[in-house]
């Protein structure tokens, strides 16, 4: 899975990167709005996590660009900002979800998981068929039935 994070802690992108490096995604990084911006235009991802209080252009910004640019990647605000209104403020530049700071790295994973699953189904399938054998994806136990 291909994941865009922009923030500004490079503590918290830290953290992030050794806990979904060891899961097999692959991260690009921004540590300001426009580079932010820049990269979330110019390639894809299967998800943008976006800080919101960011040097350069703040994080709502850079979710309603991308929108108005086209970009339809799910995006998941990562913020300190936890108010009421700034909530609806992620939710109502396009945002995906609002998890607020700090959060757990299990939840949020499953919270990045179900987004994905919504524009990709196909990578969260449980089991792999060709003719009659039968791979399970969680277990990776392999069987074959004869039909």
């Amino acid at each position: 899975m291909r994941l865009l994070l922009v923030e500004d802690s490079r503590d918290v992108a830290g953290i992030l990167f050794d806990y979904f490096e060891a899961l097999d995604y692959e991260l690009d990084y921004a540590a300001d709005g426009r580079q932010g911006l820049t990269l979330g235009l110019e390639n894809s991802y299967d998800i943008i996590l976006l800080d919101v209080m960011l040097p350069g252009m703040g994080g709502f910004e850079i979710c309603a660009e991308l929108r108005q640019q086209g970009i339809t990647a799910p995006i998941l605000m990562l913020t300190a900002r936890d108010t009421r209104e700034d909530t609806l403020c992620g939710f109502g530049q396009g945002a995906d979800d609002y998890v607020i700071k700090p959060f757990d790295l299990n939840i949020l994973q499953a919270r990045i998981e179900a987004l994905v699953r919504r524009v990709h189904p196909e990578r969260f399938q449980q089991t792999l068929r060709c003719g009659s054998l039968q791979l399970d994806m969680r277990t990776r136990d392999s069987n074959s039935h004869n039909d």
